[in-house]
């Protein structure tokens, strides 16, 4: 019987939170598949994200995490040549396969910094281990850009999370300073509808969604 093989899977977090609004679901699904799932965080976030960092790789039981610690909402200070460094180095140990990263687009500039950083470091030459690279919709941030065409994210992967739903919501919980009150985009209640119109999109209860810039099969 031949062996099924398994993923290295990273996602690039710019924010403590981004993991699990933008893929949560999907990276629980990756590890019930046997993949091997390790998260970057490329800030700590505020004082509550910052000391939940460690509840929250607990209970995701990540392979390992990566902790760059700069400094939240001045990533576009930092010299490109840093911030491609140091992200580079963590996709040299890591060495994924399938990388979840920040839309390109998103409003907050952390964001858009770290995606252009990803982009130098996703060259064929550089890692030619990349086989998938997947752009994460994160509320607040995705959601919140102009609606221009240049800047619209036009989902082409869904992945349902229906079973991994309920976990989702749990580890989002940890997270008490960025869960607010229904109707605020950043709800359980907004997070759950949005999951269960992309699933709507493929016939499911609750599903993820991602542009997939690339895939090399």
């Amino acid at each position: 019987m031949n062996k099924i093989q398994t993923k290295k899977v990273l996602c690039v977090a710019v924010h403590p939170d981004d993991e699990t609004l933008g893929c949560g679901g999907t990276l629980l699904r990756h590890m019930e598949e046997g993949d091997s799932v390790e998260c970057l965080f490329i800030t700590d976030g505020n004082s509550n994200q910052r000391e939940v960092i460690g509840q929250v790789r607990d209970k995701y039981r990540f392979d390992n995490i990566h902790r760059l610690g700069l400094p939240d909402a001045r990533l576009d200070e930092e010299r490109g040549g840093v911030l491609v460094a140091s992200i580079g180095k963590v996709f040299q140990d890591v060495q994924p396969q399938v990388i979840y990263i920040p839309n390109r687009s998103d409003a907050h500039s952390d964001h858009r910094c770290i995606y252009q950083a990803i982009a130098a470091c996703t060259k064929p030459f550089r890692f030619p281990y990349i086989q998938e690279v997947l752009m994460m919709e994160v509320m607040s941030e995705t959601d919140s850009i102009p609606a221009l065409p240049e800047t619209a994210f036009i989902p082409n992967v869904f992945v349902d999370i229906s079973k991994q739903m309920s976990r989702k919501i749990k580890i989002m919980r940890s997270y008490k300073s960025e869960l607010m009150d229904y109707p605020d985009i950043r709800s359980e209640d907004s997070i759950r509808a949005l999951s269960r119109y992309r699933g709507a999109q493929i016939n499911v209860e609750f599903a993820e969604a991602f542009m997939l810039l690339k895939s090399i099969r």
